[in-house]
């Protein structure tokens, strides 16, 4: 791979909805929706199969990628939209999501010279040659008593003779997993039959309307979220890192399974999820511990993951509702619990339980969403959870092919990592990981020899 990554930008260019398609609308924000408005961004990278030359992506895909992209924002209006942040001035004004004749999308397409055939491998790469292969969001604009921020953008960029890359970035309080989902799979049902009629013959269109509407639980959010200085994401350039992809087999995940409930007999809740994630929240403590990073046995660990609320909620709301409509769902427990000899299955089960506990609570999954902001505060050495097995996302196939490879860059802000389905079989789980080189061969160690010693 090139030490020194090139990346030449081809075009610039704003895609927008046919003209005269989508009428002038605003969306407040709802309380899911505040939650996110000051988290860094979101990034995906998909990576596709395509040996061809740049002059044939140009003349050949990239009409009817713009073509396809205008059509499904037609139907996606947020995505093209623009984020509106008020200054409050003592007065509670939610920030809503705005639409006039003319938003559009920046498309950049770009020529890069890394080695494409790496940079889609599991092994450890460097994060670095990531970063130029996703967009920025765009500049916030400052207006007398609000902020507009720009909410998607998208680069595609050519590896000429062996694939392309299309980088999404995307604000957080625009939507959650299962709204990209649904607007990056009608956009590729538009690419594949060159019109919207499949689509709407047989997708499922957004419903729009502000089916949560919770007063008392907007002038919470907001009265907790500082918006002073907003909007400055951080930067991903940082320490050296590396990212790299480790996959648990179903045959793999049912140990892990057996081999809780054989030490815990009388454990209720079990899933592939939840030992995969007390699994991985297992490995990589005991990574830092190898590393000489270990922590006094009194300090707290906590992981982190969201509850898809869609289905919970009373009434329940459907699944192609429009916007953001995740639970913060947090566990935490002692460094010297999560590192000692039963530390994986004691997570599985302490995450299984919290999940249950949130998602059977009898007076409903809201019950305690006032004070959801307060696990956030406890000292505790953080890991977030970004993606979820629900939505395969190596289904994305805008006519030439399924994804090679999907990578969540935007774990890198906060050492999250992301979950998926596996490109080679949905009963397999795709783990992602960023860590330091050094960290990134610990974990590996113990994740492989862990599993080697549950299967033999």
């Amino acid at each position: 791979m090139a030490s020194d990554p090139i990346l030449t930008v081809i075009e610039h260019s704003q895609i927008s909805p046919p003209p005269v398609t989508v009428a002038p609308c605003s969306l407040p924000l709802t309380f899911f929706d505040l939650t996110w408005l000051l988290f860094p961004p979101v990034h995906h990278l998909f990576f596709y199969h395509f040996p061809h030359s740049k002059s044939h992506f140009i003349q050949t895909l990239l009409p009817n990628i713009k073509h396809s992209l205008s059509l499904a924002l037609r139907h996606f209006f947020p995505f093209v939209s623009k984020l509106f942040v008020f200054n409050n001035s003592g007065v509670t004004r939610k920030p809503e999501i705005r639409h006039v004749e003319g938003d559009s999308v920046t498309l950049t397409v770009a020529e890069c010279d890394l080695d494409f055939d790496d940079l889609t491998g599991d092994h450890p790469r460097k994060c670095e040659y990531f970063y130029p292969l996703i967009p920025p969001l765009g500049t916030a604009v400052k207006g007398s008593d609000y902020v507009t921020i720009p909410l998607f953008s998208i680069q595609i960029t050519i590896f000429p003779g062996f694939g392309i890359a299309i980088g999404m970035t995307n604000h957080h309080s625009l939507g959650d997993a299962n709204t990209r989902f649904g607007f990056l799979k009608a956009w590729a049902t538009i690419a594949c039959s060159g019109g919207d009629q499949s689509f709407l013959a047989n997708g499922s269109l957004p419903i729009y309307e502000r089916l949560i509407d919770i007063p008392k639980l907007d002038e919470n959010k907001l009265r907790h979220t500082r918006v002073e200085s907003f909007y400055q994401p951080p930067s991903l350039v940082g320490p050296t890192k590396v990212r790299a992809t480790f996959v648990l087999t179903r045959t793999n995940i049912d140990r892990l399974k057996k081999r809780v409930l054989t030490h815990l007999p009388s454990l209720e809740y079990v899933s592939s999820f939840t030992v995969t994630c007390g699994y991985i929240w297992n490995c990589i403590a005991k990574s830092l511990v190898k590393m000489g990073e270990k922590k006094g046995d009194d300090e707290l660990e906590q992981f982190i993951l969201t509850v898809d609320c869609r289905s919970r909620l009373d009434p329940p709301i459907p699944v192609n509702y429009f916007g953001n409509c995740t639970a913060p769902c947090i566990t935490t427990i002692q460094n010297v619990v999560l590192t000692g000899e039963k530390g994986f299955e004691i997570a599985a089960k302490l995450i299984g339980e919290s999940i249950n506990k949130m998602v059977n609570h009898k007076d409903g999954i809201l019950k305690d969403a006032e004070r959801w902001h307060e696990g956030f505060k406890i000292p505790a050495r953080k890991i977030g959870v970004a993606g979820t097995p629900k939505l395969n996302f190596y289904d994305i196939d805008y006519g030439w092919g399924k994804p090679k490879k999907c990578e969540t860059v935007s774990i890198d802000y906060n050492g999250s990592v992301s979950i998926n389905a596996c490109k080679n079989s949905t009963q397999d789980l795709e783990i992602g990981l960023c860590l330091s080189s050094m960290q990134m061969e610990a974990f590996a160690n113990i994740f492989n020899d862990g599993i080697g010693n549950i299967l033999s």
